[in-house]
């Protein structure tokens, strides 16, 4: 039977402990990890989030507490009072903090029993994501996810305690709003008191922050939770934390400059590392020239290098087709792996990057007797010349082209890239590299809605020279924009937004709402727009994407508390479920599936 702490309180954590506490008396609260009974010896290793402690209970010594001591199990929750003492040398372990000494027990509290967990409670246990998610409390226990959890808590608080130091306000903004649909889906919650009508919960507080801005505040923060309907991959969760930063008066050297910032201060202050400032850029055409990826990993070369130029006209038809088409053929060198790849392994590249609609990969090696290709005799020998110079080819090297339309291309050889590079091992995972990827466009033309959409959101500026493009060819105007981007990940995005009633107007035209549905659906910041708006701009990170890289994980689930499965369903709750006939009668909504 469980018992009552009564006047026990705990004096120390176990991880806490170490030779300067011999000889002290203690008392320690925690779960049983490990059980070892050697008859007149019962070792248990207690656990809380600090680490683990060795028990010591000797039935000469603890009387009655001994045989108490005989029916604790794993998991146990319990209470010890003892002493601390030096661990005999041939005894000590080094593996863990509290190695040197362990605690005499005198008495012993059995507070909960546990019933045998469906897993063991340690590092690398073997259980399926399914199983760790549905006895999530119980993975939660595991050292390794409390480090993850405790860490997230450190970037939070440096996050909190930097932005204050800059002058900036912690401000709330509404998780109910209203509906503005342009881009995720959003999650809809029905109104009781006004039938047929529904709240949204928050993708951003993108509208809110910059009516802050309208509102004095000049320098807003919120750490807040946002929404999005979306399918879901390893970094995204339906609900998900945002690190949301706006200020007032700024251009983008202000936003660049203030994040570069954050982010050193946050990689010393969790993990000692300091990170070089600032940050290299890149535009995001150069970024996707070079990488084929707005979000390109730099810890590698295997740049792609463009061709057109030499192969235009040539006798190889898919090369010339692609080029007359207005495509492009551009190709990576593969550094030895002439000599290091067999012809199924290139075989393999071949089907790899027909995966990313590319129709197929052209490839040259460059081999000691020569040139060995199926298309080296479509070209002269000049223009093979300067495809090798271009490439900066060597013995050894494997050259791969892909021949397409930029976005093919570019998409293909991008992912080509990544996956030479695994194949290579070429990926230090030591590294941090930081860029800033900037000057994206501010729109892209939707095929199937017939219509222009907002790369980033229909408030983000387009650059001061590109503004007349609304008005003649909206396609090619830049914007404003700027995403910071971690070892060929997205860490954050931001931009400078319109401040201007007219100009904002002007890109909801483009991007094909009528006057009425402009104001219909953003009315009420176009109206506050009327009375003295400032030049504003800010960022947004994705903390748990950011836990994640610095932890050096695979999937954001690992470092939040309760997420969801890939589906968006809960296995610890069973989230999402049917509600009662009532409860959709008081919301006026009849389900039809």
């Amino acid at each position: 039977m469980a018992e009552l702490m009564g006047d026990w309180k705990r004096t120390h954590m176990c991880g806490t402990l170490n030779k300067d506490h011999i000889n002290k008396e203690v008392t320690l609260m925690g779960w049983a990890h490990r059980r070892r009974d050697l008859g007149g010896l019962i070792f248990i290793d207690l656990r809380d989030r600090t680490g683990i402690v060795q028990v010591v209970f000797d039935e000469k010594n603890c009387g009655e507490f001994f045989k108490k001591a005989e029916t604790v199990r794993s998991e146990y929750v319990i209470a010890v009072k003892g002493t601390i003492v030096k661990r005999d040398p041939e005894t000590v372990n080094p593996k863990i903090a509290t190695g040197e000494i362990e605690v005499s027990a005198k008495q012993l509290k059995v507070l909960s029993a546990s019933a045998t967990p469906p897993f063991s409670i340690e590092d690398n246990t073997n259980v399926s994501e399914f199983v760790r998610l549905k006895y999530r409390y119980l993975d939660l226990r595991r050292p390794e996810m409390q480090r993850n959890i405790i860490l997230r808590h450190k970037i939070v608080k440096t996050v909190r305690d930097f932005l204050d130091s800059k002058g900036f306000y912690e401000i709330e903004t509404p998780m109910l709003t209203r509906s503005t649909p342009e881009g995720a889906r959003d999650y809809l919650v029905p109104s009781r008191v006004n039938p047929g009508r529904f709240y949204a919960l928050p993708q951003s507080p993108q509208l809110f922050k910059q009516l802050l801005m309208l509102s004095g505040y000049d320098r807003y923060f919120q750490i807040t939770r946002c929404f999005r309907d979306e399918d879901l991959r390893a970094d995204r969760q339906p609900e998900f934390t945002q690190i949301d930063i706006e200020m007032s008066f700024v251009d983008v050297e202000d936003v660049i400059s203030l994040n570069e910032m954050l982010l050193a201060d946050i990689f010393k202050k969790t993990l000692d590392v300091d990170i070089p400032l600032p940050f290299p850029r890149l535009t995001y055409r150069e970024a996707m020239e070079r990488y084929g990826s707005d979000k390109p990993d730099t810890r590698f070369g295997l740049e792609i290098k463009d061709v057109s130029d030499i192969v235009s006209g040539c006798d190889f038809k898919v090369f010339a087709t692609a080029i007359e088409k207005g495509g492009s053929v551009r190709g990576i060198n593969a550094k030895e792996c002439a000599v290091k790849f067999s012809r199924r392994e290139i075989d393999s590249l071949v089907d790899f990057v027909k995966n990313y609609d590319a129709k197929g990969l052209a490839w040259i090696a460059v081999e000691e007797e020569g040139l060995k290709s199926p298309i080296t005799k479509f070209f002269t020998q000049e223009q093979m010349d300067l495809i090798l110079e271009r490439l900066q080819a060597e013995t050894g090297d494997l050259l791969l082209f892909v021949a397409d339309n930029d976005d093919v291309v570019f998409h293909a050889l991008g992912q080509l890239r990544l996956e030479l590079a695994r194949r290579l091992d070429l990926i230090d995972s030591n590294k941090y590299n930081f860029l800033w990827v900037t000057e994206f466009p501010l729109l892209e033309f939707d095929d199937e809605e017939k219509r222009f959409v907002a790369v980033h959101h229909p408030f983000t500026s387009p650059m001061d020279e590109d503004i007349e493009l609304l008005d003649t060819d909206p396609g090619r105007a830049r914007a404003k924009a700027y995403d910071v981007v971690l070892n060929g990940v997205e860490l954050g995005s931001g931009s400078i937004r319109i401040h201007a009633a007219e100009l904002q107007e002007k890109m909801l035209d483009v991007l094909g709402f009528s006057h009425e549905e402009a104001w219909q659906r953003f009315g009420f910041l176009l109206e506050a727009f009327k009375y003295g708006t400032p030049p504003h701009g800010g960022f947004a990170y994705g903390l748990d994407r950011l836990v994640m890289l610095i932890l050096g994980r695979d999937t954001i689930r690992d470092v939040i508390a309760f997420p969801k499965m890939q589906n968006a369903s809960d296995p610890l709750t069973g989230a999402p479920s049917e509600v009662e006939a009532k409860q959709l009668r008081e919301l006026h909504i009849r389900v039809d599936i």
